[in-house]
């Protein structure tokens, strides 16, 4: 074990849960109506306690146990045979474990901008536990856990590169998310602007501290690669946000702080992939495009294809993180067969794993909620609380 190392995945793991838990939960909170501002913060408080004990049942030894191509089976299983001494690299595996533990729990906890509004609690749960352990923890293991997409694996010694979780994360929850949009159907009135975006705000402005841990600590080194990644993701969420801002200026005569904020996220998740492996002017050029990028797919997903995602989760991380991951083949850093090879593979999985599974829990639990508790608000109709006295 290194100390220095161990320190700082310490801290790391502590700002991954903290992009969840409360920045998420508020990010997305201000984006609904105050009728569901509760619902949403249930959403993510609920799936973070869930993958935490899914991750520690199998989802953590799917991920990262020993064997095979495809998926790493259940030797590790409620953490069998590891204890306080036992070593990953230079960490206590234990704090692997729960490093990696956070991101189990952020990327379900994405998709549900997708359904906010209009979703059963029940289906949540269950949904997003099948989900992170049949989509995402596998997918985790191709990648990061030595399986068919990694080193050595399909596309020869240098297999797919993804330094936080373009693909494992952000391309598959926005997949996950605009498929459910599509299989639930829009909400009934979808043009209620954001109740709080100084909730908004403040949730952003979580989730980019927080990714610093996200980025830096998944060089799993206190050392100068995480310095660089942590350098070159806050120089990407700067650009995005100024983009974003000065493309809706000229658009709409306006910028919007929701604007400005989504714009960060589109930049971090932009940079996600790429952070290991390129350096601050890369990073300036990704941010400065993901900003005009991800806001055309908003637009588009959005206006013309009239797509219901509601906090619009694939157009921001979904696109961001495929974008992410082809410029590191546009800097050179990695294979072009690697990168979009891995973007198509985990594309297919993902969108037929979670078909799948959607319809599968659907047969159990109600998708969505019916027409009154959707019109009176999830808050005081399926958690009997509301957020304010006066709840529009």
């Amino acid at each position: 074990m290194n100390a220095a190392d161990t320190a700082w995945i310490i801290v790391a793991t502590a700002l991954v849960l903290f992009m969840t838990l409360p920045g998420l939960a508020l990010f997305y909170g201000g984006l609904v109506r105050a009728r569901n501002v509760l619902s949403v913060f249930m959403h993510c408080f609920a799936i973070a306690c869930l993958m935490s004990i899914l991750w520690l049942a199998v989802g953590y030894s799917i991920a990262f146990g020993d064997s095979g191509a495809y998926w790493g089976g259940f030797g590790k299983a409620f953490l069998n045979g590891i204890d306080a001494t036992a070593v990953r690299g230079t960490l206590p595996e234990i704090l692997f474990f729960a490093f990696q533990m956070t991101f189990a729990i952020i990327t379900p906890a994405l998709i549900v901008g997708a359904y906010a509004e209009r979703v059963g609690f029940g289906f949540v749960l269950l949904f997003s536990g099948l989900w992170m352990i049949l989509v995402y923890a596998p997918v985790a293991h191709w990648i990061w856990g030595g399986g068919f997409l990694s080193d050595g694996g399909i596309f020869g010694e240098t297999g797919a590169r993804d330094f936080a979780g373009g693909v494992v994360v952000h391309e598959t929850a926005g997949l996950a998310a605009i498929l459910l949009a599509l299989m639930i159907r829009p909400r009934r009135n979808r043009t209620t602007p954001p109740h709080n975006p100084g909730y908004v705000m403040i949730g952003a402005g979580m989730l980019w501290v927080g990714w610093f841990g996200f980025n830096g600590g998944s060089q799993l080194a206190a050392d100068g690669t995480a310095a660089m990644a942590i350098t070159v993701t806050h120089i990407s969420a700067a650009a995005a946000s100024l983009t974003w801002a000065l493309w809706e200026r000229i658009k709409f005569g306006r910028a919007s702080v929701v604007g400005l904020v989504t714009g960060t996220i589109a930049g971090l998740a932009s940079i996600t992939p790429a952070s290991g492996y390129v350096g601050p002017v890369a990073a300036l050029i990704i941010g400065g495009i993901a900003g005009i990028l991800c806001q055309e797919a908003v637009s588009l997903i959005r206006d013309r294809l009239r797509i219901d995602d509601t906090l619009d989760v694939f157009a921001v991380h979904g696109v961001g993180g495929i974008f992410g991951t082809i410029m590191i083949a546009v800097f050179g850093a990695a294979s072009w067969a690697a990168q979009l090879g891995t973007l198509v593979i985990v594309g297919v999985y993902t969108l037929v794993g979670t078909w799948i599974i959607a319809k599968a829990a659907s047969l159990v639990v109600s998708m969505r909620v019916d027409a009154e508790t959707e019109t009176n608000g999830l808050d005081l109709s399926a958690h009997g609380e509301r957020a304010y006295d006066h709840a529009s």
